[in-house]
């Protein structure tokens, strides 16, 4: 993209697929802003392995022979996740543990014991099962889709699953389909080299699929360009306010609770 000025809005785990917010230049400001509270993810668990990591990127810890499971057995463990938890994160994780991060302390080979955390998970479903020969007996695929609030490990999922299910279970595969109101696009963006330069969602549009809007006058604008308050109830914190004129997103605002009928500055953006 031609600048040094690039941020995301949520990191994926190495070996998952999807969604990434990305800001460019001036909207890498906008990213601590946006509402991207729940998410969409289609993964692949498999049952009757356990590994370090929680995923296929981990070496194995233990396998078991998962033959006796049942269809009914597994939905019984899944329903016990769904809801609102207490989810203790995979230690293999970017949570700090006294000032350093939860995964360099397991490499280093620590044992690490993370507390849990409130977590919900509107969706953990199976839409597809699959039994084959493993080393150690039977295994278990489930094609899963899950709908989850920010802070919500999959992994952490498919390993609660399997404990609860006495086999163990780690991810093979995740794929994030959607973040707060950004989805998986028709087509993934090419970022090598030879291709062009991908086009970009304005961050007025981006602020249009986060924010309830209000639209700015001349007058408006120029008190809002020099970080002034408004004269203008405002719906929501964050509000984001656009220039009638060009269309651009300039601001975010708030209610200022000291001034009835009134708008503060919550960011500044041009």
């Amino acid at each position: 993209m031609g600048t040094r000025k690039v941020g995301h809005a949520g990191t994926l785990d190495p070996m998952a697929t999807g969604v990434l917010v990305v800001g460019v230049g001036r909207a890498t400001r906008l990213l601590g802003h946006l509402a991207l509270h729940d998410k969409d993810y289609t993964a692949t668990i498999r049952l009757g392995v356990s590994t370090v990591t929680d995923d296929a990127e981990g070496s194995v810890v233990s396998t078991v022979d998962a033959a006796a499971l049942t269809d009914e057995q597994i939905e019984t463990a899944m329903a016990g996740l769904r809801g609102e938890i207490m989810q203790v994160p995979t230690a293999v994780s970017a949570i700090k543990v006294n000032g350093r991060r939860s995964y360099a302390r397991v490499r280093a080979g620590e044992q690490v014991e993370l507390a849990a955390r409130p977590v919900t998970v509107s969706r953990f479903d199976a839409v597809a099962v699959r039994r084959a020969a493993g080393e150690s007996g039977t295994l278990v695929d489930l094609d899963v889709e899950v709908t989850c609030s920010t802070g919500t490990y999959v992994r952490a999922l498919a390993r609660d699953l399997g404990a609860a299910l006495g086999v163990g279970g780690h991810l093979t595969a995740l794929r994030r389909t959607r973040i707060g109101p950004y989805r998986l696009p028709a087509e993934p963006v090419d970022l090598s080299e030879e291709a062009p330069r991908p086009e970009l969602m304005s961050m007025a549009d981006a602020a249009r699929l986060s924010f309830p809007v209000v639209e700015l006058d001349a007058a408006q604008e120029a008190d809002l360009r020099v970080g002034r308050r408004l004269e203008l109830v405002v719906p929501a914190d964050p509000t984001a306010m656009i220039s009638g004129a060009s269309g651009e997103l300039l601001a975010l605002y708030r209610p200022d609770a000291e001034r009835p009928g009134w708008s503060r500055a919550v960011a500044v953006l041009v």
